[in-house]
């Protein structure tokens, strides 16, 4: 009996030593987590009232103001990443930008890539024409004129799917343009006859050319936060701070201060 107790002492020194030895290895400790503080905010550096760069290249507007609002509650910081519209959703696949806040529309087509947080917005598409176009409103719903629209936008995709694929508007009459402000050119020199936009940016869009709105498009659209599907908790940090947010005073605030109210 007394052997067996010296043979097993040693063994249980020795196990003990190795243990102590794993638990001080940091290969063995468990990955620490942490909890993310910063975020890239995708925006369309082109889109008044919601996000646009101004002269001193500062980002602005009221989704950005409004995403700053919800970062100082939420106690992260956010740095704006002016990006190609039709580039949003690629670019925070690939990691480029943790989100898009900037008048992105939910659409089944986009639920499909991305999250998107409660609803913050509603909106429709306006029909905007050149002063001195003697093109109507029913000719540009029975097709007969040239319509131009921003590429990757819910007022070009409904422009395709109610006219174009329909047959009832020549594909080649529907013009595409990396950034609205250049459809907005054309549309003031008469190159086009009509544009199709969110209307509150309609308006600061075509302020300082010939043209005007004669028209809207009942699409009853609601805009959102697209969020990677990867990463619920931010879906669950974004929809926290909207909600704060909407409830907030400074929500009508926002709101009067871009002409949204």
């Amino acid at each position: 009996m007394k052997r067996t107790i010296s043979i097993i002492i040693p063994i249980l020194l020795v196990a003990a030593i190795l243990f102590a030895g794993c638990a001080g290895t940091p290969q063995a400790a468990p990955a620490a987590t942490t909890e993310k503080t910063h975020y890239i905010v995708g925006i369309d550096a082109e889109y008044p009232p919601y996000s646009y760069v101004d002269v001193n290249g500062t980002a602005t507007g009221f989704d950005v103001d409004s995403m700053r609002w919800i970062a100082e509650r939420k106690r992260i910081t956010v740095t704006f990443q002016p990006t190609a519209w039709d580039g949003m959703i690629p670019s925070m696949e690939a990691g480029k930008i943790d989100m898009v806040y900037s008048g992105m529309t939910i659409t089944p087509e986009r639920r499909e890539k991305v999250n998107f947080s409660i609803p913050y917005l509603k909106i429709n598409q306006s029909i905007a024409m050149n002063d001195n176009s003697n093109r109507t409103l029913d000719d540009f719903y029975a097709g007969r004129a040239t319509v131009g629209a921003q590429r990757g936008t819910t007022g070009a995709i409904w422009v395709e799917e109610n006219l174009v694929n329909k047959g009832i508007m020549p594909k080649e009459n529907l013009v595409l343009y990396d950034s609205f402000p250049l459809a907005a050119t054309d549309l003031g020199i008469g190159r086009i006859d009509a544009a199709v936009y969110d209307k509150p940016s309609m308006i600061p869009a075509i302020a300082d050319k010939p043209a005007h709105i004669i028209g809207e498009i009942d699409t009853d659209e609601q805009y959102g936060v697209a969020i990677p599907k990867t990463n619920p908790a931010l879906l669950t940090l974004m929809n926290e701070g909207l909600t704060d947010l909407m409830q907030d005073t400074y929500w009508e605030t926002l709101k009067a201060k871009y002409s949204l109210g």
